[in-house]
């Protein structure tokens, strides 16, 4: 790192990004304004061929890569599968010794039905939209960060690997394997998550497990013959109200998001089903609390008339604090000294791929995206002045591997 914190010349290279401004700004408000959520296909669709367009003016070798289809558990308590979009990878220099994965999202929480479809801007400066920090911006500051890079005659050093996957916001399991796959291929990662608006960036993250419980019971008429009955409802109420007390363990957050089951009134219960979101900090409270739920379903099947099944996993293992990270922030931080910013950091519960590929032994930092807030929500909104800067930090961060070889 020492002679490119001594190259001041090689700051002119990055001049260039600042005459991409409106460019960046224009694509992510065109990205932003086709909903990409992960159930529409059609849209990632369209995503994905404006995407593959911008990105082959990186002369990298481009494949779509078909995911995994999703599996869950029903209304009715079934297992389904359902198809998710396409993934995207790119690659150039793919026989270098060293190269970089960069990774991000193209999908949104944002369904095709959802009233939060458009673009507008505050009166403040700033984007409002759906994706436009999550991650459509992140997915601009990705590209362009390269376009410059590559402009570079250092970037003949090494390679790099892009991901663009189609399911993050639903934990990624159809991509999952790419990430498991290319992890083993790279030295480190760069992640393209929205930076908190202050510029903070991410250390730690938790881990993030959904779990659905089915209850089934005995139905009954419920004036006739009450007393046959055994009241499905009832038993996933009491699991989970035991599951909800479990928040009494510091640092693990419980949250019971979705609760389904009954019909008819006069009808006892033959059905429930609940969902659990867990966020864990460690490997160990991940272990914990699969050994607490097993206990739990464990003791609830003891009624009589009762059947409950657990399904799921933790789907994003904790993203702990390790020596890999450690010397990658190191690196970003002296790169943002040669822009003169200072990084901040801290943990979040949220989980993210990073987490993934941590998890698969890359040491990734996660949030080199754009500087923008109220994601997951239509306030969500991106601070346009940004993405050049965010572009321009990445664009060392690559130059500082390239000039190491």
């Amino acid at each position: 790192m020492n002679s490119l914190l001594n190259e001041s010349d090689w700051l002119q290279e990055l001049d260039w990004l600042d005459k991409q401004s409106d460019a960046m700004l224009q694509l992510v408000e065109n990205l932003a304004n086709i909903n990409s959520g992960t159930f529409n296909l059609d849209g990632l669709k369209t995503v994905a061929d404006c995407l593959t367009t911008e990105f082959g003016k990186l002369d990298g070798d481009i494949s779509i890569l078909e995911s995994h289809p999703q599996h869950s558990i029903n209304s009715a308590g079934k297992p389904e599968q359902r198809m998710l979009g396409n993934s995207i990878h790119i690659s150039k220099r793919s026989s270098a010794k060293k190269k970089i994965l960069l990774c991000i999202h193209m999908d949104t929480v944002y369904a095709k039905d959802h009233s939060f479809q458009k673009c507008q801007w505050l009166e403040n400066g700033n984007l409002n939209g759906p994706g436009v920090a999550d991650a459509k911006g992140g997915l601009i500051v990705m590209l362009y960060a390269l376009l410059a890079f590559e402009k570079t005659p250092l970037a003949k050093h090494i390679g790099w690997e892009v991901l663009i996957n189609p399911d993050e916001e639903i934990g990624s399991p159809g991509s999952v394997h790419l990430i498991n796959e290319i992890a083993q291929r790279c030295s480190a990662g760069l992640l393209f998550e929205p930076a908190l608006p202050d510029g903070t960036l991410v250390s730690w993250r938790k881990g993030s497990g959904n779990f659905t419980f089915v209850a089934k019971g005995r139905s009954a008429h419920s004036g006739r013959e009450f007393e046959k009955g055994r009241n499905a409802i009832v038993a996933m109420a009491k699991l989970m109200e035991a599951i909800d007390q479990l928040n009494s363990t510091p640092k693990i957050t419980y949250n019971i998001g979705n609760f389904q089951g009954g019909g008819a009134l006069n009808v006892v219960p033959d059905l429930a089903i609940g969902r659990v979101n867990v966020r864990v900090k460690t490997v160990e409270q991940q272990n914990q609390v699969e050994q607490q739920f097993a206990e739990l379903v464990r003791t609830a099947n003891q009624s009589d008339g009762i059947s409950i099944e657990m399904h799921g996993q933790f789907s994003s293992p904790p993203k702990p604090m390790s020596q890999g990270t450690a010397e990658l922030q190191l690196r970003i931080e002296k790169c943002a000294e040669m822009l003169g910013k200072q990084i901040n950091w801290r943990g979040t519960g949220g989980a993210c791929d990073g987490n993934k590929f941590a998890a698969a032994g890359l040491p990734n930092i996660d949030t080199l995206g754009p500087r923008g807030g109220d994601i997951h929500s239509m306030d969500e909104y991106l601070i346009p002045e940004s993405l050049v800067p965010s572009a321009k930090l990445v664009t060392l961060i690559l130059l500082s591997f390239a000039n190491e070889i």
